[in-house]
């Protein structure tokens, strides 16, 4: 028997071939094609098991390159976390073998333009879960850079988007595997003309609901300053009061970012009187965050902090924790990994509320750098009434890797959704802003520190997102679970 190894090998790299599609390379345009190559080596898969191994391979590779940063923390852990979460592609492995193997009728090429993007989401869907690490390197996101593309948020999410996206990869396999024939001289067959319609129809539904959309309505901007002071050896504070005192305007709200403040201000009056004196001497609020000790209770909590000339106005703490980084699920157990990893040495406390803060007239929804990924929160938060999203994150014990460009990537997503501009000051970058409809107004890039006044329009809307939620997880769970019922349906023997 020929050996499968070299076929293995093949599809450990081209799953991490889509890498190149997400932030930092950018190239988003690949992200079309770039599962191609993954979905003609499972479908030749001589057996499911194989198939089976296969998918696994892809999800290692996809996950290792795309999320490679993560190695120096996880150490050891790295490559079991990622076998682990690998997983989850082998019953798309299957699943990709038995829609696409063999000659494809018309019926079967339909079935896997729809069936085998509902797997991907579904996939998706279920490593987004934060305690697996959370949504990063979603497909959907490698198109944060067009708007036109990203129209379909509005109306799905960033789920709609992947869809769109895997099932092009599976219209153009079809192109090339779709006819009993692969002499191209030939005329198409029914499985191709599939195929390419449905290439067609990915690619160009995003831009066609753009174009018909209604512009949005003209309205004021606000001038908001995000202050992105970089690496500083010490005095942290200092340098981010001078960037502040720095700005050449009048603005609404100056952000900082995570973990900007390290004193709790409870117990720091000190702190808070600097901080004080400079909203009013600047005439605008102060968006700090707080990561430090909670005096009297001895536990670590990240707080979104407003304040003015008068004090504090309002706090919200971070609801949802990184895993390993700001906590170790079943310390008792795991706790261990501290000492081999750079895995969290005690586990910070969650808030247990979403909080949107009025600021002079503006409602904002603040959320902390992990929660940037995740729709579910920016959604929320734009269904309590929040006009801007602000984030705030630091990534800095990832610089010089692509997860700064990557974390800011995900605000273009989250304003495409919700239809709410987005404003992400970042300790050590990226810091970002779009506007309602995922354009990008600003950005500043990890090597440069600063701070930047961003005129961010107003103009937002309600989206059918913000309306139904992930009903594009719900409906792709929905045709997996068919077409599982129809495979069990034929294999099932016959009276």
């Amino acid at each position: 028997m020929r050996s499968r190894w070299p076929a293995r090998g093949a599809v450990l790299i081209a799953g991490a071939l889509p890498l190149v599609a997400f932030p930092a390379p950018g190239l988003d345009l690949l992200a079309w094609v770039a599962l191609v190559p993954v979905l003609l080596l499972l479908r030749a898969a001589d057996t499911p098991n194989e198939a089976a191994l296969r998918g696994w391979l892809a999800g290692v590779g996809f996950l290792s390159g795309t999320q490679y940063w993560l190695a120096p923390n996880l150490v050891y852990f790295f490559p079991f976390a990622i076998g682990l979460v690998a997983l989850l592609w082998s019953g798309w492995g299957i699943l990709v073998r038995a829609l696409l193997r063999g000659a494809l009728t018309p019926t079967r090429a339909v079935a896997a333009v729809i069936g085998v993007p509902a797997g991907w989401v579904l996939i998706e869907t279920v490593r987004s879960w934060h305690w697996l690490g959370g949504p990063w390197s979603l497909f959907g996101s490698t198109q944060w850079r067009r708007p036109d593309v990203l129209a379909l948020a509005s109306v799905g999410g960033v789920w709609l988007v992947g869809f769109a996206v895997v099932a092009a990869n599976v219209g153009f396999a079809i192109l090339i595997v779709g006819g009993r024939t692969w002499a191209w001289s030939t005329p198409p067959t029914s499985a191709r003309c599939v195929g390419a319609a449905t290439a067609l129809v990915a690619v160009v539904a995003g831009p066609l609901w753009s174009a018909a959309r209604s512009d949005l309505p003209d309205s004021p901007t606000v001038p908001v300053a995000l202050v992105q002071p970089g690496i500083v050896p010490d005095d942290l504070l200092s340098r981010q009061k001078e960037l502040t005192r720095g700005l050449g305007r009048p603005v609404h709200l100056v952000v900082w970012g995570e973990s900007s403040v390290g004193e709790d201000l409870a117990a720091r009056p000190d702190v808070l009187a600097r901080l004080t004196a400079l909203s009013g001497a600047v005439g605008a609020e102060l968006l700090v965050n707080v990561d430090a000790r909670v005096a009297g209770s001895g536990a670590i909590a990240k707080t979104s902090t407003l304040i003015s000339a008068e004090g504090v106005e309002a706090e919200y703490r971070k609801t949802r924790l990184v895993p390993f980084g700001e906590y170790v699920p079943f310390r008792g157990q795991l706790g261990w990994l501290s000492r081999v990893t750079a895995a969290a040495g005690q586990n910070r406390q969650a808030g247990d509320r979403l909080v949107v803060m009025d600021v002079d007239g503006l409602a904002i929804g603040p959320l902390i750098s992990f929660e940037q990924t995740f729709p579910d929160l920016a959604r929320a938060q734009a269904r309590n009434g929040a006009a801007l999203l602000v984030y705030q994150s630091s990534t800095a014990t990832f610089q010089g890797s692509w997860a700064p460009a990557q974390l800011a990537s995900f605000g273009a997503l989250r304003a495409a959704e919700t239809g709410r501009p987005v404003a992400a000051a970042a300790l050590t970058g990226v810091s970002a802003a779009f506007d309602a409809r995922g354009n990008r107004l600003a950005w500043m890039p990890a090597a440069e520190s600063g701070a930047m006044i961003v005129d961010v329009p107003m103009a937002g809307e309600d989206t059918a997102f913000d309306r139904l939620g992930n009903w594009v997880p719900a409906s792709c769970a929905l045709i997996v679970a068919l077409l599982a019922l129809g495979a069990l349906a034929r294999r099932r023997p016959s009276d």
